[in-house]
């Protein structure tokens, strides 16, 4: 009888659904609120790279530049700690990455504006080691930071259970679907509400937002309020010069 695959914490769905929210809440962070760089898709990072040289922009050029090589950087760093604590029995050596991935992305939400450049490669770097340190769910290989690759392999599982049937290449796209219908809410909830410019999105910043918007809506009704009592004085309670008595005299 054929075993099947050992379950491991790391591989399972639940793990790679929060990882897939992570991955693809720091893509929308970088782009919508730090310069429209990518953090996990440098596909878009190298076409954007390319039309910079061409256009000669030398500073734009450097925006996605930089996180590029902190990308590179971030999948050898993820190797190296495999190397060094994948014996170690106290802790395993993924928990390490994700420990130093939320404590960099933690720092880099109260980065301000002008350390965007910085900002962006920190985001690359723990996005690259995110992805190199987790690689598959129950067993299948998958992207936690991108959609092109579990795409394809959703759809091919889902095309190889109409041709034979075998329920497990259904339950093997759906894996895949589910992964991807959860880039959906992790992009709107970062576009929405949307910053303006040099509003970085740290979490100090979004409870003064909040805040600032309920004081907004209260001030804006007071004041839709008092223009329809001065509306309805003007109206009703005053009359115009040409009622009076000086339209007869003429």
């Amino acid at each position: 009888m054929k075993r099947g695959h050992p379950k491991q914490m790391s591989e399972s769905f639940l793990t790679a659904a929060f990882l897939s929210l992570s991955g693809g809440l720091q893509d929308a962070y970088t782009y919508i609120y730090r310069g429209h760089v990518f953090a996990n898709a440098q596909t878009g990072n190298i076409v954007l790279l390319s039309q910079s040289i061409a256009e000669r922009n030398w500073t734009q050029t450097l925006e996605y530049l930089i996180p590029l090589s902190f990308f590179a950087f971030g999948i050898a760093a993820a190797e190296l700690l495999r190397f060094r604590y994948q014996s170690t029995t106290r802790i395993h050596w993924r928990q390490l990455v994700l420990l130093f991935e939320i404590a960099i992305l933690f720092a880099v939400g109260f980065m301000p504006e002008t350390c965007d450049l910085i900002a962006n490669g920190i985001v690359s770097f723990a996005c690259a080691m995110q992805v190199q340190t987790f690689r598959k769910v129950k067993g299948y290989s998958f992207a936690s930071t991108m959609c092109i690759g579990n795409l394809r392999s959703g759809m091919e599982s889902l095309c190889a259970y109409w041709k034979t049937q075998n329920r497990t290449n259904l339950q093997k796209s759906f894996c895949y679907w589910g992964i991807i219908l959860l880039s959906a809410p992790r992009s709107a909830s970062s576009a929405s509400p949307r910053l303006g410019r040099g509003q970085s999105g740290s979490p100090a910043f979004c409870f003064r937002s909040a805040s600032c918007s309920c004081s907004r809506r209260r001030t804006w009704k007071s004041l839709r309020k008092r223009l329809k009592k001065s509306r309805k004085k003007s109206f009703f309670n005053k009359k115009p010069p040409y009622w009076g008595g000086e339209l007869r005299k003429h």
